[in-house]
């Protein structure tokens, strides 16, 4: 039992460091972008941002989170990124895939659908999508860890909220609205299994 309990610990530290690792190297991959798009003067927004009910911006559903207006706004954006991706990465066992998909076509696609006129890029979409995953996983799954979880993200990033709603000039506050509402909509429809007792477990034991 004690050589099974180290194994199976063994291969969660190992998904865990993997999945870190993942994280890390999209991180990296959208500074390399950031860089590449400065250098062409900013053509890959132009090319790859989301523009609300125009056919030839609906491409930038998936490009949208990959794109930045500057240097400093892929800086703002990359601690969240860190946080919450890890803290994602500690505490799902399966189906990372399969929310990340969820906050990305979804919420893309409410913002093509109800977004300003104007070029939509930025990760922080990303962002607002596992912020509301993970608190609203807390209530639905209701498990210890998913709870702690979800209180953790509120004391720390709560205060995001505002950035879902208009009057910030040159913010997409739709990508933040939609993002978090495809994160919850994948709190609701995607279980990814936390190795941990529910509440209701805990309250009979």
């Amino acid at each position: 039992m004690i050589s099974e309990y180290f194994g199976t610990e063994k291969v969660r530290m190992q998904v865990l460091i993997t999945r870190l690792g993942v994280l890390a190297a999209f991180i990296g991959a959208l500074w390399l972008i950031q860089l590449i798009n400065w250098a062409s003067g900013y053509g890959l927004n132009r090319a790859f941002g989301l523009i609300p009910r125009q056919l030839m911006g609906i491409d930038g559903i998936l490009g949208m989170p990959l794109l930045h207006g500057s240097f400093a706004h892929l800086a703002s954006n990359t601690p969240p990124l860190l946080v919450l991706g890890a803290l994602l990465a500690a505490t799902a066992t399966r189906a990372l895939i399969s929310v990340n998909v969820i906050i990305v076509l979804l919420g893309g696609s409410l913002v093509w659908l109800f977004g300003g006129s104007a070029i939509h890029i930025g990760a922080s979409g990303l962002v607002f999508g596992w912020f509301g995953f993970l608190v609203a996983r807390g209530f639905v799954d209701r498990s210890v860890i998913t709870l702690v979880a979800a209180a953790a993200v509120g004391l720390t990033y709560g205060s995001i909220i505002w950035g879902m709603f208009p009057g910030q000039s040159g913010v997409s506050w739709e990508s933040h609205l939609f993002g978090a509402l495809a994160g919850a909509v994948a709190a609701c429809v995607v279980r990814t299994a936390v190795h941990a007792p529910r509440m209701r477990q805990v309250d009979r034991e």
